[in-house]
C-alpha cells in the first residue's frame, strides 16, 4: 500500500481504476482525518469476499491493487467506512 504526499485533504473518498478490470484493480482512497479505515470487497449477493484495509490511517492519498484472478467474472462491489464516512461503490470483473 503507497501513500503519496500531497495538499491537505479536505474530504474522504474512494475510487478504483481500470474499470472494468482483469484481473487486477487499484483502488485509490483519500483520508481527511486520523481514524480507522476499513475497505472491503462484496460480491453481487452482498458476501465477503475480502478485506482489504482495517487500520488506522493518518489523512492523505492511498492507493490499494485489488486481484480478482481467484474469482468469477461479474459484478463486485467495494466499501469503504472511516470515522463518520461510508461509500459503495461498483467495479466489473471481466475475464
Amino acid at each position: 500500500m503507497e501513500k503519496a504526499v500531497e495538499d491537505e485533504i479536505t474530504e474522504n473518498e474512494v475510487s478504483n481504476y481500470p474499470n472494468p478490470f482483469n484481473p487486477t484493480t487499484t483502488i485509490n482512497f483519500k483520508v481527511k482525518e486520523t481514524g480507522n479505515v476499513n475497505i472491503i470487497i462484496y460480491d453481487a449477493l452482498g458476501r465477503e469476499v475480502k478485506q482489504l484495509v482495517n487500520e488506522t490511517k493518518q489523512p492523505g492519498s492511498y492507493n490499494i491493487s485489488f486481484d480478482g484472478s481467484r474469482l468469477s467474472s461479474g459484478i463486485y462491489f467495494y466499501t469503504m467506512r472511516a470515522n463518520n464516512f461510508t461509500a459503495s461503490k461498483k467495479m466489473l470483473l471481466t475475464k
